[in-house]
């Protein structure tokens, strides 16, 4: 919530207090989507450090802040010199604005998606410098014309959704409340009394709410801190270091549960099916009762017959008609269901050992979920051993999946590869194992594995990941021994069989080509 527009309307005015007078000296980056802004008025100095990442932003006020020699890169040179006027929130959006003397603007926009920093010199025919230049749109980035919240058909019946800036904190704070319940009247008063007290705050509070370490100015999940709300600046200070503390860990944390969730889910899953195949199978007639009721009425059935009505002792009174085959006698037919019967018998065990075996595992992954939740928090150490003794580490988890799938598995950055081993084996892989939003690729215009990057909800594929993964697909294709080999890539959706094609064959759309080195980056040198 630190991005979020009710604690920025509280930051600003702290920040103007602070920085009225102070002047850009520093301006720079060291890390990837990093931008570090120092200022001084001459005595004192203050530093705005921010993470302005597709996958989530941050902003951080540390009190010093040492620049190194290597890997330092100035930007935003017009920003230096520029003397703070004010700091002000955009109404109902996660934007802050320095105004400098002169009429210069910094634009912070601090979007969860899509993050900038955008500098406007105070000549209007100057050009705008952005800290993503391939956001271009932003140059024009503008305050909302109507900042006042806005009704809806659909805010009618939720009054909440009129209010986007609540986030999902103010939602989980409001279901805490009983909004969902509640009558119409109600949410409305409910949602008005919620946004009262993120307007004036009573405190600001550092919470743990679905394994994850979050600023809020609602008391909502587990509070760890409850800080003074007349000091945005200090609040932010004590949050940011304890996030970063436990950021490794609740990352590991999310993994492994989210992996025992998927197990629990899928082994369920797939010993309820088993379950429902064997329910059918021994609630219908099977082979065996129809081979001994064409048996114990052979006499009744004329030569070249295509079936026959009997009376069938299995239920009394009751009488079946049996299908046969005219070019076969009843008693190979009877054979041939006899040898059905014992391959259904077969198979009926082994349904059931198969849903036991699922259902045991299902609850194995449940039992660890709830270790899980009872290890001490913020433990990266002890929640390693705890992965690494139950096998739920990165090289067991893929040496698990490769033993459980007929395919070459790789893993990436917690991202799964999976390349086909032939073309009955690409046909499997693509058409059965892969989900319609996981990232296909192929070496373009030659024969060569399917490669399947999964998909992780929530988390793009890294271009470093994309890049292995096709280099893999060149690896694994005629274009093995070329220097730079195109792949396309597109996902899986948009890959189709045609009725009737070859083991392999597909038809792409919407394909995009990278041009890579075929190679086997994940080979040990």
């Amino acid at each position: 919530m630190p991005a979020n527009y009710y604690f920025l309307r509280q930051l600003a005015p702290a920040l103007t207090h602070q920085l009225a007078g102070y002047q850009v000296v520093a301006c720079f980056s060291q890390e990837r989507d990093e931008l570090v802004i120092g200022l001084t008025n001459g005595g004192a100095e203050f530093w705005l450090r921010l993470t302005l990442a597709a996958a989530g932003t941050l902003l951080a006020l540390p009190e010093s802040f040492q620049r190194t020699r290597q890997n330092s890169v100035d930007l935003l040179p017009s920003l230096l010199g520029q003397r703070v006027a004010a700091v002000a929130a955009w109404p109902h959006d996660r934007v802050l604005q320095l105004d400098f003397e002169g009429g210069a603007r910094l634009v912070l926009k601090l979007y969860g998606t899509r993050p900038n920093a955008v500098f406007h010199p105070a000549d209007p025919a100057a050009p705008a410098e952005l800290f993503h230049p391939r956001y271009v749109a932003d140059a024009d980035l503008c305050p909302p014309a109507n900042p006042a919240p806005e009704a809806s058909p659909v805010s009618e019946s939720d009054p909440a959704k009129a209010y986007p800036a609540l986030g999902d904190l103010g939602r989980a704070y409001l279901l805490t409340l009983g909004y969902d319940p509640a009558s119409l009247e109600t949410k409305r008063e409910l949602v008005a009394q919620v946004v009262s007290q993120l307007e004036q705050p009573a405190a600001f509070y550092i919470v743990r709410l679905g394994n994850r370490t979050r600023f809020s100015l609602l008391p909502v999940g587990e509070v760890e801190a409850e800080l003074p709300a007349t000091d945005p600046i200090g609040a932010l200070r004590r949050f940011v270091p304890r996030l970063l503390g436990r950021q490794a860990y609740e990352t590991e944390l999310r993994q492994v549960q989210q992996l025992l969730e998927k197990r629990a889910d899928m082994a369920a899953t797939a010993a309820q099916h088993a379950r429902n195949r064997l329910h059918a199978l021994e609630n219908t007639s099977g082979y065996r009762q129809t081979a001994d009721l064409i048996m114990a009425h052979l006499s009744q059935i004329p030569a070249g017959a295509a079936e026959v009505e009997v009376e069938d002792f299995y239920q009394p009174g009751q009488r079946r008609v049996i299908k046969l085959k005219p070019t076969e006698t009843p008693q190979r037919t009877a054979q041939n269901l006899y040898r059905k019967a014992k391959n259904q018998q077969r198979e009926t065990r082994e349904l059931a050992e198969r849903a036991d075996r699922r259902e045991a595992e299902a609850f194995g992954a449940l039992e660890l979920l709830e270790e899980l939740a009872a290890l001490p928090v913020g433990e990266l150490r002890a929640l390693r051993q705890w992965r690494k003794q139950h096998a739920l580490d990165a090289a067991a988890a893929t040496k698990a999946a490769a033993a459980e799938l007929p395919f070459k598995v790789f893993e990436d950055s917690g991202f799964s590869i999976l390349v086909g081993r032939n073309a009955v084996n690409n046909d499997l892989l693509t058409q059965r194992y892969a989900h319609k939003d996981d990232l296909w690729l192929h070496a373009k215009d030659v024969t060569g594995s399917h490669v399947v990057i999964r998909q992780r909800p929530g988390q793009p594929v890294p271009a470093p990941v994309l890049e292995r993964a096709a280099q893999l697909a060149a690896w694994y294709s005629r274009r093995q021994n070329d220097s730079l080999c195109p792949v396309i890539y597109t996902p899986k959706k948009y890959v189709r069989k045609p009725r009737g094609a070859k083991p392999g064959q597909v038809v792409v759309e919407r394909e995009k080509v990278l041009l890579v080195v075929p190679a086997n980056p994940f080979e040990r040198a």
